[in-house]
């Protein structure tokens, strides 16, 4: 055999196919995207619904592009739920670029596993980069950023339940130690037994799970009447706690919550854990996008008093999924803690830069900080801000449309992308009004409960939406609203 015959034995794709098939592909791409809207928003299916479209085995042999292509409209897009539709307005917006798409592209090209500065420097050196350009863009206290010269600074984590529970790490190292130099004489287990970590009841229920994953107890608090938790009452539920001989050691913040985007008194927790030292974390998954506009900053007041900082850059600013960013004022609660360094990772330049496997869960990583270099560059501060205030505009629109509208009422202030609103009535003429809204597949909604009230969500979640869009989804809710009503 000779090398020829083996080359063409292994390879299945010379670069001129490459070429071809990215081509025939970035076409796909574009189009799909430019003509969504003509799409059905959830498909037609049931679970199980794939196995009769593909073989049940593998090819032994292999396939030419072309064939790949050709099925795509019938396995892939069959099943699609079209998140980037107009008419989908479920849970809240994951973002989508050209740039971004364009990214990920090179990123799989070089598909360098950037565990640490060595094994490829660009990916961690750009990341220090772009995390210290975002930090500056969100108005974050210079404390948070690399640049500071300190041992703070910024790093991409998978999703904001892999950075509350790093947050909740570095926090449980914190006050394990502190305590251990009160009373040597405690075990680990003894100081597990009694730490306590706190949220709100309107926090991500990730937020729980990252207390369970870190074997603490996790206490969901009550809110205000604007669904806010407030300084007294988280300082109330501390008190409560330490007389029952508990430790508290953390609390998460959120800035716009899944359930109706409303915000956490930031400030106020703030003074509270500086005052009783514990570890604030802010959780701005979806809202923290906005804070490139000035006019909503006001929403994170109090962000100077925080230890930790999220937002996700992949809901609303453009960069595609994977993107989370994190900023931590000391990481070395999270690196000195449960740090790792076999041999075979060890470096000559270690020290010198970071090592961002140590920072997270996982420990390889992607090139995802190139996403964020073509996204900032290629769109700019200031249209990305126009993307923001148009899209909170368009929410606006349909907030006005609800209210003129006397069977309908709104349940929360609409402060970004986010309207939530109600039938006036019992909560089973809203599950009927959700039913067929979506039963009638022109729009996608998902709904929600707080205290008892249901109540549905509309997500501005398109970078395609425009006002006639937000006028078509009023138009799908009121036609449901008639059927509804015509039943009851």
């Amino acid at each position: 055999m000779t090398e020829q015959d083996v080359k063409l034995n292994f390879e299945t794709m010379e670069a001129g196919d490459f070429k071809a098939f990215v081509k025939a592909m970035a076409d796909y791409i574009t189009e799909y995207l430019e003509n969504i809207r003509d799409r059905q928003v959830v498909p037609s299916v049931k679970p199980g619904y794939l196995r009769p479209l593909v073989p049940e085995q593998a090819p032994q042999q292999s396939e030419p592009w072309t064939a790949v292509m050709a099925d795509i409209e019938r396995v892939v897009m069959s099943g699609v739920t079209h998140w980037h539709s107009p008419r989908f307005h479920a849970y809240f917006l994951t973002a989508s670029s050209y740039p971004a798409i364009v990214a990920d592209m090179l990123s799989g090209a070089i598909a360098c596993i950037g565990f640490s500065w060595i094994g490829s420097p660009v990916c961690t050196e750009l990341e220090v980069i772009m995390l210290d350009w975002l930090g500056q863009m969100l108005g974050l206290p210079e404390q948070f950023l690399a640049r500071s010269g300190g041992e703070a600074g910024g790093v991409i984590q998978g999703t904001a339940s892999e950075s509350t529970l790093v947050a909740l790490l570095g926090a449980k190292a914190r006050i394990m130690q502190r305590v251990k130099e009160q009373h040597p004489e405690w075990t680990d287990s003894d100081i597990l037994s009694k730490l306590v970590a706190y949220c709100s009841k309107q926090a991500h229920s990730s937020v729980e799970r990252a207390g369970l994953f870190g074997g603490v107890k996790m206490r969901c608090l009550k809110t205000d009447n604007k669904r806010r938790l407030r300084g007294d009452i988280f300082q109330e539920a501390m008190d409560e706690d330490i007389n029952k001989g508990l430790i508290p050691f953390y609390v998460v913040a959120t800035l716009g919550t899944t359930a109706s985007c409303t915000f956490d008194a930031l400030d106020e927790l703030g003074d509270v854990c500086l005052s009783r030292n514990v570890w604030l974390h802010v959780d701005a998954a979806y809202a923290g996008s906005a804070f490139i506009c000035s006019e909503y900053r006001y929403l994170m007041k109090g962000v100077e008093k925080a230890d930790s900082f999220n937002f996700n850059p992949h809901k609303w600013m453009l960069v595609n999924f994977d993107c989370s960013a994190m900023w931590l004022k000391q990481p070395r609660w999270v690196v000195d803690t449960y740090y790792m360094d076999p041999l075979y990772l060890k470096h000559d330049q270690q020290g010198l830069a970071p090592d961002f496997r140590h920072w997270q869960i996982p420990a390889g990583r992607r090139f995802r900080a190139l996403k964020l270099w073509f996204v900032l560059r290629m769109y700019g501060v200031e249209n990305l801000q126009k993307y923001i205030r148009k899209q909170i505009a368009l929410a606006h629109l349909f907030e006005k449309l609800c209210t003129s509208d006397n069977r309908f009422e709104i349940i929360e202030e609409v402060t970004m992308g986010l309207v939530c609103f109600r039938l006036k009535g019992s909560n089973e003429i809203n599950e009927e009004l959700l039913r067929r809204i979506n039963g009638r597949g022109k729009i996608h909604l998902v709904p929600s409960k707080i205290e008892d009230v249901y109540f549905l969500r509309l997500a501005i979640c398109s970078r395609f939406s425009e006002e006639s869009d937000s006028h078509i989804s009023w138009e799908e809710v009121k036609i449901s609203a008639d059927e509804a009503l015509a039943q009851k």
